[in-house]
């Protein structure tokens, strides 16, 4: 891969703490067994939003596939579906949300609200008519972060050829995302009124936000800090989960992103309450080794390492992991 755009795949915003304390914060726990569970073999389903999942993990959205593997996020979404694993399509793809489903498998979509509204109802009925199954809000964005390294390496704009797809209005131009700073909760409503699929909002860390959430009727909360992209300092994900758990009271699931590499990773996360993690930066480095495979390589690994993972905690699926067999050191 170039490496500036590798540098655009593996960096953060500011100084990148967040970015890095993401992973630390899942160093800081340990787990404690239960022994006896007779597990037998482990039943890794579950169902999110609406969407039965082979596994409780999922295809983080990230932009730009195609400056991984030229198939761009064709490869990806071949890659996910073959490992039975959903696939959440950046807004910003380098491919069209149509060319991504026609490889099948289980699609979410993720969406900046833009300050063109019937632009972004246009967009939504897109993906609604390629077969995603949920729309997933991108909350945490009302301005773009600060992203050294692509300031440094002068990382501005895609390269000749490439282009993101879903923003290509009915005559065909591409459009620029807009991070929009006068998204509020009213732009859920709206949001509701135009579309029938699960609206989940990615980027929530505090409770009260959760709470309002499930007060607008969202379909879930990801707790994410956006990859340590945009607001340096952020509170890693894994430590405001519990609190968001807490405040939704179970009546909408919690999901998780930012630093999850390994199975032990995702059981700590489904131990203290989310019911699901979506991965990044780990599925785009298997596309950019092998493509397709390389993605199917990743997600198997990841899930295989849960499936062993629980048996040895002492479980048989997810849900029968509790808060009490996490602790911090």
């Amino acid at each position: 891969m170039d490496p500036v755009h590798q540098d655009f795949f593996e960096g953060g915003a500011g100084r990148e703490r967040t970015l890095a304390d993401n992973e630390r914060a899942f160093e800081r726990r340990w787990i404690v067994p239960r022994v006896l569970r007779a597990t037998g073999e482990r039943d890794l389903r579950t169902t999110v939003a609406g969407t039965s999942l082979a596994a409780p993990v999922l295809v983080a959205p990230t932009a730009f596939h195609r400056l991984a593997y030229a198939e761009g996020e064709v490869a990806t979404a071949r890659g996910a579906a073959a490992a039975g694993t959903a696939m959440v399509v950046s807004m910003a793809a380098t491919r069209p949300i149509e060319e991504i489903a026609a490889v099948g498998g289980t699609l979410w979509f993720q969406l900046y609200p833009q300050p063109d509204l019937d632009f972004t109802e246009y967009v939504v009925k897109r993906a609604e008519s390629a077969g995603c199954q949920a729309i997933v809000v991108t909350v945490d964005s009302p301005v773009f972060g600060r992203r050294e390294r692509d300031l440094r390496n002068g990382f501005t704009d895609l390269p000749a050829g490439c282009a993101c797809e879903n923003m290509r209005d009915a005559t065909g131009q591409v459009r620029p995302i807009a991070m929009d700073a006068t998204v509020g909760w009213d732009r859920i409503a709206w949001l509701q009124g135009v579309t029938g699929l699960p609206i989940l909002l990615k980027g929530i860390l505090h409770p009260a936000d959760a709470r309002l959430a499930v007060e607008h009727g969202a379909g879930g909360v990801i707790v994410s800090n956006h990859g340590g992209r945009q607001l340096d300092g952020t509170i890693p994900t894994l430590d405001a989960l519990p609190a968001v758990v807490a405040a939704v009271h179970g009546q909408i699931p919690v999901l998780l992103d930012g630093g999850v590499r390994a199975g032990t990773d995702m059981v700590v996360a489904l131990a203290l309450g989310a019911q699901a993690v979506l991965v990044g930066r780990p599925v785009v480095r298997g596309l950019a080794a092998g493509g397709s495979e390389g993605v199917r390589e990743t997600l198997e690994r990841l899930t295989g390492e849960l499936d062993q993972a629980l048996a040895l905690a002492g479980a048989r699926r997810p849900a029968d992991l509790t808060p009490d067999q996490v602790v911090t050191r």
